[in-house]
């Protein structure tokens, strides 16, 4: 079972789908501007945005850490 779900995980992996998940105003946006200057803002605050967990959990992790060896 543990095998046929690995190889599930690598083809989707290895095979990605194309996913147009923009909502019909921001792609809009996007698509008429000519220099390309909101698209790589829309870029960055999604960055932004999928980061801030991250370095949540990673905080939360060094915390839990440094109070088990100290």
């Amino acid at each position: 079972m543990k095998a046929k779900l690995f190889w599930i995980f690598v083809l989707l992996l290895v095979f990605p789908f194309t996913v147009d998940a923009q909502c019909a105003m921001c792609r809009a946006v996007v698509e008429s501007e000519a220099d390309g200057s909101t698209a790589e803002g829309i870029n960055n605050g999604i960055v932004y945005l999928m980061a801030i967990p991250y370095v949540l959990v990673a905080g939360l992790f060094y915390f839990i850490y440094r109070r088990m060896r100290g």
